[in-house]
């Protein structure tokens, strides 16, 4: 019996491809999103223009960095961050990153040992060579705008708005620089935000209980079937750390009753004047009384976050307030979210193409 033919060798066509030495090195870049839901990666390719080059690989754990006794907790952030950072980058078939940029909600505030550890830690395992470390409201704002004068409206649990004329208005800053309004927290400040909401919502219901004047009916209703007897909020509500986020999730049910409540409905309108209050605030160049602004020479406006999805309830009158208060201003479409707006900066950094205010507080690059 005569031996079997000689197998064919497999077309080229489906052996991998050998690196082509005169192709451009690609470099990558990293986006960290850290909030109160829990935090988010995103890897990718850089643009010749610092700005993304394709669709990102993203992960994301429900769990959210922990806050100690010297603010967001480093290690335990970085315990997240780099096995998943790390696995990414298998995935994209590399091992280094040029920039990552870390966004973290109370930054400015909270964010001592992440300036004191992250540096050293992402250098030794990613390799970066720039770093930014930004406030939650920057990556919002550069999620949303990119990087064109103009402000942003970050609304959820709480409400902070941020503007900047990057240089190009007269008496501006020639380095530009960030106006911070309100973001000051539910004791403080996030007039507008989904615990300012909840929270007035839940007192009107509490009137109605005691039947005083100013009460509402229908969020009373809403109240006792979302936290059982009235009597007892108090003893629920006040023992928990996560108070403002209990305090939002009451936002919906306001939101669900202005239609027919005007108590309702009067919170939405007084809310959406806190909102357009903190825009005009924070817009770099605000039209003067009987002006309006005239194209994108004098920036854009844009609303992001998830108080935003409530919808026609609040949108509504907080786009007539800004019509009254900000004349000619467009709103644009927000763009992408924080765990963009992370991912962008980090590119721009890699490609040395980042405009944007650094300030050492509410971004500072390293």
């Amino acid at each position: 019996m005569s031996a079997p033919d000689p197998q064919p060798a497999p077309p080229a066509a489906s052996r991998a491809p050998e690196p082509d030495p005169r192709a451009p090195a690609v470099h990558y870049a990293l986006g960290i999103d850290s909030g109160g839901s829990g935090v988010r990666i995103a890897l990718g390719p850089v643009g010749p223009r610092g700005a993304p080059a394709a669709e990102p690989l993203t992960w994301h754990s429900p769990t959210p960095a922990l806050v100690g006794e010297r603010g967001i907790d480093a290690a335990r952030l970085l315990g997240q961050v780099l096995p998943a950072a790390q696995r990414l980058l298998r995935q994209a078939g590399t091992e280094r990153v040029a920039a990552v940029c870390v966004g973290a909600a109370g930054m400015a505030s909270l964010g001592d040992d992440l300036r004191a550890h992250l540096p050293a830690a992402l250098a030794d395992v990613l390799g970066p060579r720039r770093l930014a470390l930004a406030a939650d409201g920057v990556t919002a704002y550069v999620g949303a705008l990119g990087q064109r004068p103009g402000a942003v409206v970050a609304a959820g649990t709480g409400m902070i708005a941020l503007g900047t004329g990057l240089g190009t208005g007269p008496g501006d800053d020639p380095h530009g620089g960030w106006r911070r309004v309100d973001g000051w927290g539910h004791l403080l400040g996030d007039c507008g935000g989904g615990a300012w909401i909840g929270r007035a919502g839940l007192e009107a219901a509490m009137r109605a209980h005691d039947g005083r004047a100013g009460g509402s009916q229908p969020l009373l209703s809403r109240l006792e079937a979302t936290f059982g007897p009235p009597e007892h909020l108090p003893g629920l509500l006040y023992p928990r750390s996560d108070r403002p986020a209990v305090l939002a999730s009451f936002a919906p049910e306001v939101g669900r009753c202005a239609a027919t409540d005007p108590v309702a409905a009067a919170i939405l309108h007084e809310a959406a004047d806190h909102i357009a209050r903190a825009a005009q605030a924070a817009f770099p160049h605000p039209p003067t009384t009987g002006q309006a602004a005239h194209g994108d020479d004098a920036g854009a406006l844009a609303l992001t976050g998830g108080l935003f999805r409530m919808g026609a309830p609040l949108v509504d009158p907080v786009r007539r307030e800004l019509a009254r208060r900000l004349p000619g201003v467009p709103v644009a479409e927000a763009a992408g979210d924080p765990l963009a707006g992370a991912l962008r900066v980090a590119s721009a950094l890699a490609a040395d193409a980042l405009w944007l205010p650094v300030d050492g507080e509410l971004l500072q690059v390293l």
